[in-house]
């Protein structure tokens, strides 16, 4: 991805997505797939819990991965210090706002964490007022699957965006 932290393709602007040492392969290939599909570049923070050439990897993202803007980034500073402008929104099970009572802009990053852990504490104290949750229903689930999560997010983002540069379909024959 180069040094392009927002892209802008087509005369429009999209999300951000952002994964802080994620662990799970197949999450990051799904949530690469997702990134593909919406044109909204994947930023990844070391440590993974995986080496990019990881086969599951690789299969969950199928042959999109050419098609994700990504990159890399040793660590949360390094990210951080060459980001960009838009604003920055974390997503935890303990966040105070619900994401659908957020008003995204189009150039704004959406961050999750690890799959086990979340995002590191130091993080979330440093962004409290940004903290958002996904309503969860049933006290005994701990949590939702990561990729669904950045679904769930990604495309309420792009929703209030009016879906830019959505790719038009063909009617169902």
């Amino acid at each position: 991805m180069g040094g392009l932290l927002l892209a802008q393709k087509g005369g429009f602007l999209q999300m951000n997505v952002v994964l802080v040492e994620p662990e799970i392969p197949p999450n990051t290939g799904n949530i690469a797939r997702l990134c593909a599909a919406t044109r909204s570049p994947l930023h990844l923070i070391e440590p993974l819990g995986f080496e990019l050439n990881d086969r599951r990897l690789k299969r969950a993202g199928m042959d999109y991965w050419n098609h994700v803007e990504w990159k890399v980034w040793p660590n949360w500073p390094a990210f951080d210090q060459q980001r960009g402008e838009g604003r920055l929104w974390l997503i935890e099970s303990g966040g105070i706002k619900n994401y659908s009572e957020i008003d995204f802009g189009p150039d704004d990053f959406l961050i999750f964490g690890r799959e086990t852990a979340g995002l590191p504490p130091g993080l979330l104290a440093e962004h409290q007022e940004d903290v958002l949750h996904i309503p969860m229903f049933n006290d005994q689930a701990r949590s939702l699957n990561l990729a669904n999560c950045v679904a769930l997010v990604l495309f309420e983002a792009l929703r209030q965006q009016g879906f830019p540069g959505q790719t038009p379909i063909a009617p169902y024959t």
